[in-house]
């Protein structure tokens, strides 16, 4: 793809997403994510019925008497897309390919945030950090993430959202809102996922939200006979006799028992998530995310 090329990708999607932030997003965004954490304002002295959690001891120390800390609503807020760019993204055989999708509402959530005067962050990951890009305002920097976005390739092939997400936990030490857009398909051979404990720190420190993407296909294959299939991420190969009703059945089972694991997970961890496919309207998706919150 050219620079120009490049450019114009840019600005459709600047144009697109941006629209949709402003009539669509920007209030329910507001909503869903302003006002979730406490800022420290002041000290004040005690009064009767003051939770006591909130005693500052060591002013009450050389004082003399009580004091509590004061604390107010955080009104901005540091929001940090974490962004799949594995191979596995690559694969879309509807309306376009799953990295597609999630650049797109990857842009939409940034210009969301930027509208209501959040600092916004980047992070590309496949087995590992790809490029991190920490957050910032101002709309360059928005320009910049796109761009990445659309244009970033990666070194690496395969998956892994926990490496993501410690990188997360270590990078940003204030509590964030985190959006994880992936196809969540960092999975054992069972189909557990394999980023639990790495999701379990991250949840403690940050506010994390996760956007599933999928193609159909994925979750069901078609009756198209003998076909030659390769795993975009590891390389291997082998035939599927597609026309085998229990085949069929065995993989649609196993696709549905990966996708039932990692809800659990995201439930035992009470963690917001999504599912958006390929050929679906993402705007609605995304908005019933927004109003689980």
């Amino acid at each position: 793809m050219t620079t120009s090329e490049v450019l114009r990708r840019v600005r459709k999607i600047e144009i697109k997403t941006k629209a949709l932030s402003h009539q669509i997003f920007a209030g329910e965004y507001h909503s869903a994510f302003k006002g979730r954490g406490m800022a420290f304002s002041e000290v004040r002295e005690y009064q009767w019925g003051d939770d006591v959690r909130n005693m500052d001891w060591n002013v009450t120390a050389r004082m003399s008497t009580p004091y509590v800390k004061v604390f107010e609503e955080e009104r901005e807020l540091t929001v940090v897309l974490l962004v799949d760019i594995s191979r596995s993204g690559l694969f879309g055989t509807q309306v376009r390919t799953k990295r597609e999708q999630i650049a797109e509402m990857a842009a939409t959530l940034a210009f969301s945030a930027m509208l209501n005067n959040d600092k916004v962050g980047v992070l590309l990951f496949s087995d590992r950090v790809e490029k991190f890009i920490p957050p910032k305002k101002g709309r360059s920097h928005l320009l910049h993430i796109i761009r990445e976005l659309l244009e970033y390739q990666p070194e690496h092939d395969g998956t892994d959202v926990g490496e993501a997400l410690r990188f997360l936990t270590n990078a940003i030490k204030r509590r964030c809102t985190a959006f994880v857009l992936s196809d969540m398909l960092d999975v054992r051979e069972d189909g557990t996922p394999r980023y639990e404990d790495a999701l379990k720190v991250a949840v403690n420190r940050h506010d994390v939200s996760v956007i599933r993407v999928y193609d159909p296909r994925e979750r069901v294959l078609p009756d198209v006979g003998l076909v030659h299939v390769k795993d975009s991420e590891s390389g291997a190969a082998a035939w599927v006799n597609t026309s085998s009703r229990s085949m069929r059945a065995a993989y649609a089972r196993w696709f549905s028992d990966a996708s039932a694991a990692s809800l659990k997970l995201f439930n035992k961890y009470q963690v917001d998530s999504v599912d958006i496919a390929t050929d679906q309207d993402y705007v609605k998706g995304l908005m019933a995310l927004f109003h689980k919150r």
